[in-house]
C-alpha cells in the first residue's frame, strides 16, 4: 500500500512548473489503479520555488481524473482563509469526488504568508478559534445564523455533515483545539503528552475522542523505491535536499518533527536514515508484507516526470506483487 504527496515544489534546477502540474494529476489517475490509496497536497504561499498555493484547485483537477483514490489537503492554513466561502468550496469539491475528499486544517508557523495577506501571524490561534467552528457548522449544509447573519451553504455535500476535517499541529494547543472541537487530531510527531491533552480536552468539551495520529520520528515522509540505491542517490540527491533544505529554512531549531531533517548533503540524508529514505525492494516488500504505508513523493523538488515515472513502477511492478504473496525476491 502506498500513497503519493506533492507539494509541486519547482526550483529552477527542476522541471517547468507546467509539466510537474500535468505529471502530478496523471501520475495521481494511473496509480489508483495500482495500489495506491491516495493523494495529499499540501499549502504554502509566497515560496520561491512556487510551493502549491491553492490546493483546493489542483485536488477538483484530481478529484476529475480519478474515481476511488481518496484526496487529503494537508495542511489547509485556516486563519488564511473566509470559513464560509471554503464550506462552499469544500461542498462542490465533495460532489465532484463523491465524498472522496478530507482536510486537515492548522494555522501554519510562517509570517511571511500572514504578512502576504494581510492577517496578524501573533493571533493566529485565535483566529482559527473563531474560524473553526464556523467551517465545521458550515460544511453540513445545515442553514444556521451567526452574528445575526443567514448562513446557508450550498449546495447539499454529498457527504452527510460535510467531508471530515482534521486538526493539525505538534503542540498542545494544537492538541486541545481538536479536542474542543470534536474533530480529529494529527501531529509530525510528538509524544503520547499529545494525545492525552487531545483525549482530555475532548471529554472535557463533551467529545467522544476520535482519530489521533502522531508520527513516530524514526517513520519516513518521504520514500522512493529502487533496485539500485547508489545509483538512485546520486540521481535523487539533489532533488531530496533541495526538499530538506527548504523546509529546514522554515523551521530553525525544530528538531521534534517527524518530516524534518537538518542534514546538509546527500550523503549525511542518507545515513541519517529517517526522513527521507530511498529503501531496496525487498526492504518495501517488507514494509507492505507487514501493513506498513509507503509515503511516495515522486515530484519531489522538481524531479523531473520522466525521472519519477521509474520509480513509481518499480513500486507497481516489483513491490506489489511481492507484497502480496510468494517470497521476497
Amino acid at each position: 500500500m502506498y500513497m503519493l504527496r506533492f507539494d509541486m515544489r519547482a526550483p529552477g534546477t527542476g522541471a517547468p512548473t507546467r509539466e510537474l502540474y500535468a505529471a502530478a494529476t496523471e501520475m495521481a489517475a494511473w496509480a489508483e489503479t495500482r495500489g495506491c490509496f491516495g493523494v495529499i497536497l499540501c499549502e504554502h504561499h509566497m515560496s520561491e520555488d512556487g510551493y502549491l498555493p491553492s490546493p483546493m484547485v489542483l485536488a477538483g483537477a484530481m478529484a476529475a481524473r480519478t474515481s476511488s483514490a481518496i484526496i487529503n489537503i494537508a495542511a489547509l492554513v485556516l486563519p488564511l482563509y473566509d470559513p464560509v466561502r471554503l464550506a462552499e468550496e469544500m461542498a462542490v469539491l465533495d460532489i465532484v469526488s463523491g465524498g472522496r475528499l478530507s482536510y486537515v486544517a492548522a494555522i501554519g508557523y510562517r509570517p511571511a504568508e500572514y504578512e502576504m495577506y494581510g492577517v496578524d501571524f501573533h493571533r493566529r490561534g485565535r483566529i482559527a478559534d473563531e474560524k473553526l467552528p464556523l467551517l465545521l457548522r458550515a460544511k453540513t449544509g445545515e442553514p444556521f445564523e451567526h452574528d445575526g447573519r443567514r448562513i446557508h451553504v450550498t449546495p447539499t455535500p454529498h457527504t452527510p455533515g460535510g467531508p471530515m476535517v482534521a486538526w493539525g499541529g505538534g503542540s498542545l494547543a494544537a492538541a486541545r483545539r481538536a479536542g474542543r472541537h470534536g474533530i480529529g487530531f494529527l501531529a509530525q510527531g510528538g509524544g503520547e503528552e499529545l494525545r492525552d491533552a487531545y483525549e482530555a480536552a475532548a471529554r472535557a468539551a463533551g467529545h467522544e475522542p476520535g482519530m489521533c495520529v502522531l508520527n513516530p520520528p524514526e517513520e519516513p515522509s518521504v520514500v522512493f523505491v529502487a533496485e539500485d540505491l547508489d545509483e538512485a542517490w546520486d540521481e535523487l540527491g539533489p532533488y531530496l535536499m533541495h526538499d530538506v533544505r527548504s523546509y529546514a529554512a522554515w523551521n530553525e531549531g525544530d528538531t521534534g518533527t517527524a518530516s524534518l531533517s537538518f542534514t546538509r548533503t546527500a550523503e549525511e540524508l542518507r545515513a541519517e536514515r529517517r526522513s527521507h529514505q530511498i529503501l531496496t525492494v525487498d526492504e518495501a516488500v517488507a514494509q507492505v508484507r507487514a501493513g506498513g504505508l509507503l509515503r511516495l513523493h515522486p515530484l519531489i523538488g522538481g524531479l523531473p516526470p520522466e525521472i519519477g515515472w521509474r520509480y513509481l513502477q518499480t513500486v507497481a511492478e516489483k513491490v506489489l506483487p511481492a507484497g502480496k504473496v510468494g517470497p521476497l525476491a
